[in-house]
């Protein structure tokens, strides 16, 4: 080891020449998601940056190969509840594939069959002009009945919180391409959210999962059950499972006809089974302290799928982070062997196939088959190719903290790691906290290339799940109860100086950084704190008395009555903790990005702290971008975002960048 040392260069911190740039960086964000069959096909939805930032929908033909089904511009994605998720679904008809989707442009449902002559997307729903207009998520295709059951999304007004959701059948002839009264309504459910309904395997019953404001979905959900008449819509719903303090994340209907559910009610969200015609609350079939589900940020997120041998494909872990295949008879769970130890909410079954898309340290997402039969995983789809030597990678290391009154805080910590340079022995690297959005997610332990542009370069990385994370049970989520920017803010705050206390970081150059949730712990640090040096802040919340007004969409303009408490019992606290009502706390350079088409936090917020700050003498740097809305997706705005953000820290912590330094003019 001495001898290797030797043999490298010594170079400061900040310095080391790296092969992973911002455009290499932005060409590989993103993963792949919603994987599916259509007949015994799989077949995902894939990011395309270089084209706008499409989600692409793609095949894997039965010759192996794989094939993009769509061309630009159409881009498969649903804006229900902003965030969208399953916005696709597939059959196999009488001329080969017949798909649905979601266009993203005008929010119309498709029906395409790609392998039939001249072949063009023909539209399925109408066009609205009210509000957002008509949304649709989580189709399920019923060829039988001629008709696509997904969930209606309906603006009724202009303001962000006039919409209704409902469970409805669009039929697949395009008689509802311009009529909205065709679009059948199944149900006179009045939750305000639901998921889409899954049909019982005999298609007498049908079931789906509401809940109402103000929870959210990781706080309390209800498993609703329905028959269902000659004309397909819902009699008699009754609650099956979940409640206002248990949250049912998934339900499907096992092929001998019982429910399937996750639930929380122990505390994790583990599998429980149960027969609708009998009723009850269902029996776990796997007690685990360990996660079977996640929060439901996405319609049609799914972490299981019923096999047609009783079996079950699983996604779970502490965390996401391990493919089973579990025996509901006895409770054992067999996991796929293989690289991957990080799994998407997305799996998919076919005869003794599970499909679902896992990364690890080393590889970013990737679409992999298990064969259940044997055991056997591979990758069929999105292979991971590295596009520079892998020896540039980071080497992550899973850490726990201690933070204030002695809570534990999960991390992972990416030192600085370079294969040819060193750092002078006296020399502390600067390192940055990266802040998770949500709050209710976690950071998984993957292959980021945006990590390893900085760490290549001599930055170090910690990913803090701070409390209120995912991944770790309920009463770890329950932290940030009424606490955000408390908790959160300290537990980065602790990993922070405890990196700095052992020697690991150097104290006078730690930066904070995030986006959406996390934007605003950053926000708050700066605001509130004075551990870092400086931050960046990404399309943020900065203003919790404006989004409790309703400056944010419908599926989070209630969020804060758990995460800060009820704004009529509480009000001051919302002024308290706003960090656009503390921008004059500021005291450190930062750097601002935000998109203009962002609905859920809107740049109102941004442009208005930056105001506050105009004349004071803070260096700081505010770049918008026209066409991003919340979450970034083009590769001209993810370079340039990233180029920004390594340009502050150069200035802030004095590094000599190697090649040609990307360029940032702070205002004061």
């Amino acid at each position: 080891m001495g001898e290797e040392k030797d043999m490298m260069e010594t170079q400061a911190y900040g310095s080391w020449p790296s092969p992973i740039d911002a455009a290499l960086a932005a060409a590989h964000d993103g993963s792949p998601a919603t994987v599916g069959f259509v007949g015994d096909e799989a077949w995902w939805t894939e990011p395309r940056p270089a084209e706008g930032g499409r989600r692409a929908l793609v095949r894997r033909r039965r010759d192996g190969t794989e094939e993009s089904v769509l061309p630009e511009p159409w881009n498969v994605r649903s804006r229900v509840m902003e965030y969208g998720g399953r916005s696709w679904a597939g059959a196999e008809g009488p001329d080969g594939p017949l798909v649905v989707f979601a266009n993203f442009a005008d929010q119309r449902l498709y029906a395409y069959a790609p392998d039939t002559p001249a072949a063009v997307p023909r539209p399925l729903t109408p066009l609205s002009d009210v509000g957002g207009g008509l949304r649709y998520i989580d189709p399920c295709v019923h060829l039988d009945r001629g008709e696509v059951w997904c969930v209606l999304e309906e603006f009724t007004g202009e303001g962000p919180t006039d919409v209704r959701r409902v469970a409805v059948a669009v039929p697949l002839d395009g008689s509802a391409a311009g009529d909205r009264a065709a679009v059948r309504e199944l149900s006179d459910d009045r939750h305000r959210f639901i998921t889409g309904p899954r049909l019982s395997p005999d298609g007498a019953r049908v079931a789906w999962i509401a809940w109402d404001h103000p929870r959210m979905p990781w706080d309390g959900t209800e498993l609703l059950v329905a028959d269902v008449r000659a004309d397909g819509t819902f009699c008699s719903p009754r609650v099956f499972a979940g409640g206002p303090e248990e949250s049912v994340a998934q339900v499907e209907w096992a092929p001998d006809g019982r429910l399937l559910f996750a639930s929380d009610r122990t505390g994790w969200w583990n599998l429980y089974r149960g027969d609708a015609a009998v009723g009850g609350d269902g029996i776990p079939v796997c007690p685990r302290e360990e996660e079977f589900g996640g929060p439901l940020w996405q319609v049609g997120s799914g972490w299981f799928a019923p096999l047609d041998s009783g079996l079950v494909a699983v996604v779970h872990g502490k965390g996401a982070t391990a493919l089973g295949v579990l025996d509901p008879e006895t409770g054992e769970v067999v996991d796929a062997a293989g690289p991957w130890t990080e799994w998407a909410a997305t799996v998919a079954v076919n005869g003794t196939r599970a499909v679902g898309v896992a990364a690890s340290p080393r590889s970013a997402y990737e679409v992999v088959e298990l064969d259940t039969s044997t055991g056997r995983a591979r990758v069929i789809g999105a292979a991971h190719d590295d596009p520079v030597d892998t020896a540039y990678y980071p080497e992550p290391r899973i850490r726990t903290f201690s933070g204030p009154a002695g809570r534990e805080v999960h991390a992972h910590i990416y030192p600085p790691h370079h294969p040819a340079c060193v750092a002078p022995d006296e020399e502390l690297p600067p390192y940055v906290v990266w802040v998770h959005g949500g709050p209710t997610s976690r950071s998984p332990l993957v292959l980021d290339l945006e990590i390893a542009y900085f760490t290549s370069r001599g930055i170090g990385v910690a990913e803090v799940n701070y409390g209120g994370s995912t991944g770790y049970g309920r009463a770890y989520r329950n932290r940030l109860r009424e606490q955000w920017g408390i908790v959160d803010v300290e537990d980065c705050a602790a990993v922070a100086l405890a990196l700095a206390d052992e020697g690991t970081a150097d104290r006078g150059r730690l930066a904070i950084r995030g986006g959406s949730a996390g934007g605003w712990t950053s926000a708050a640090s700066l605001t509130t704190t004075n551990v870092y040096a400086c931050g960046t802040i990404i399309y943020p919340v900065l203003d919790l008395t404006e989004w409790a007004a309703g400056g944010t969409h419908d599926f989070e303009s209630r969020y804060l009555d758990s995460m800060i408490g009820p704004f009529d019992e509480v009000p001051t606290r919302y002024v308290e903790r706003s960090p656009a009502e503390h921008a004059d706390r500021v005291s450190v350079p930062f750097l601002l990005l935000q998109g203009l088409d962002d609905v859920i936090c809107p740049p109102e917020q941004a442009e208005r702290f930056v105001s506050e700050l105009e004349g004071r003498g803070v260096p700081h740097a505010y770049i918008a971008f026209e066409g991003e809305g919340h979450g970034f997706r083009r590769a001209d705005t993810l370079i340039r975002a990233l180029e920004a953000e390594l340009a502050l820290y150069a200035q802030v912590f004095r590094l000599k960048l190697a090649g040609a330094a990307p360029t940032l003019e702070l205002s004061k």
